[in-house]
């Protein structure tokens, strides 16, 4: 039983305060069309257990033909059982007695306060009026508090991962146009150049092979990075299109592969043991997804990150 519940019973007490007691104790705003006062009143008393014994008899023989009786029954029964039950917690009694044979009143009855709509309406306008503020408040003074710090707070509001692939997608629109100077350091003198970039990384350096692509290494550079050196591997194929590996140190144990378009250049990037890795070229976006696969994988990368 709900507040509407009460609500209605209430009017209906004060609607009917000239009729009999049984009649406003077992009034139901939902009746049922064809069932007169005295129907009313024997159902009632059928309920309450105070008909005679033949009077019962022939009520529970009408009620298998009679669906509007059996309903009023069970409607009558329902209220019944909520009234003792509110009644029994009120007094601080735990017995719930059966009703006619029925089960017994269910253990409480939870009544909940209904506020007036206008009242709820007003009450979420003003939350959402709070809200806003709050969030207009964290959006102008937020940012500049963390700046006043060495910039590393600022850094926490900024695409890391997104500003590595820009840098190393800038880094190869500069450099593999050069014809004379490409790389610092030749494929010549490969082994040097895996050494020197390894010291300046402060991690080991490895060069994978693209061979079986067409590609072969050209050579190597250092460059630097978002907060510390950064190396670009650069390869070329017989038709003269290059594509460039950027590696640096990264704050991410493993991230997955993501891509990064600028017109006609394409940047597959991603972190596998705390490196930062993008393959950066001209080719075809299925074609370079192709080799940057496989150079994830000579990397220490697994499928799981694509």
């Amino acid at each position: 039983m709900n507040d509407d519940d009460l609500e209605r019973e209430r009017a209906g007490a004060q609607s009917d305060a000239h009729s009999s007691t049984r009649n406003e104790a077992h009034v139901d705003t939902h009746g049922e069309a064809g069932l007169a006062d005295h129907d009313l009143a024997a159902l009632g008393a059928f309920v309450d257990g105070e008909l005679a014994p033949d009077a019962q008899a022939a009520l529970l023989e009408r009620l298998a033909d009679d669906p509007a009786a059996a309903r009023r029954i069970a409607a009558y029964r329902a209220q019944k059982a909520a009234l003792q039950s509110l009644c029994n917690r009120a007094s601080g009694t735990d017995d719930a007695a059966d009703v006619a044979g029925t089960a017994a009143a269910p253990p409480y009855l939870v009544l909940r306060r209904r506020d007036p709509w206008w009242q709820r309406a007003g009450l979420a306008a003003a939350w959402a009026v709070v809200g806003a503020g709050l969030a207009t408040a964290a959006a102008t003074f937020v940012p500049s508090w963390l700046g006043h710090g060495d910039g590393r707070a600022s850094a926490l509001f900024a695409n890391e991962s997104e500003g590595f692939a820009r840098r190393a997608d800038v880094a190869y629109a500069v450099y593999s146009p050069e014809v004379r100077h490409p790389v610092e350091v030749g494929a010549a003198d490969e082994a040097h150049l895996v050494a020197w970039l390894s010291k300046r990384l402060g991690k080991p350096l490895h060069i994978p092979s693209l061979g079986e692509y067409g590609y072969t290494l050209v050579g190597g550079r250092l460059l630097p990075g978002a907060a510390g050196p950064a190396a670009q591997i650069m390869y070329q194929n017989d038709f003269g299109e290059r594509l460039t590996l950027y590696v640096s140190v990264s704050g991410r144990d493993r991230d997955a592969v993501h891509l990064l378009r600028d017109g006609s250049r394409r940047t597959f990037y991603w972190s596998t043991d705390s490196m930062g890795y993008a393959l950066s070229g001209p080719a075809s976006e299925g074609r370079l997804r192709t080799i940057a696969y496989d150079v994830c994988g000579a990397l220490g990368g697994t499928a799981a990150q694509w």
